[in-house]
């Protein structure tokens, strides 16, 4: 059973870091590409970064490129996602996807999501 599970997500003073991590299990890690979506109140899920394999190109949405960092490390079955100069529009709940390629069958995964709170 593929599960995905997210942590380090809390609240931070403008201007910040946090660490999210994802642990995925039920699956290899290297048959996925793995994504972090956010998703903030009232607005649409929104994806902020991926990667498809580790030491890969890393992709980033405009609103977070040189301040967040992905990461994986396939034999540990993890996901990251640095967070530096946090801004209060960063406050979402972040969530963990993997992707799973059509030659190991497929499959779109989600984790319960982490809240990160940016604030004063």
């Amino acid at each position: 059973q593929v599960n995905l599970v997210e942590s380090g997500g809390g609240l931070v003073q403008p201007g910040g870091s946090l660490r999210l991590s994802c642990a995925a299990s039920g699956f290899a890690l290297n048959s996925a590409i793995m994504r972090w979506y956010r998703q903030a109140p009232g607005k649409e899920r929104e994806l902020v970064a991926s990667m498809a394999r580790p030491g890969g190109s890393a992709n980033y949405a405009d609103s977070v490129m040189g301040r967040f960092t992905i990461s994986r490390d396939n034999a540990k079955n993890m996901v990251y996602l640095q967070m530096m100069s946090l801004k209060p529009e960063d406050t979402a709940v972040y969530y963990c996807n993997a992707a799973r390629l059509p030659f190991y069958g497929g499959g779109d995964y989600w984790g319960q999501g982490t809240q990160v709170t940016v604030s004063s």
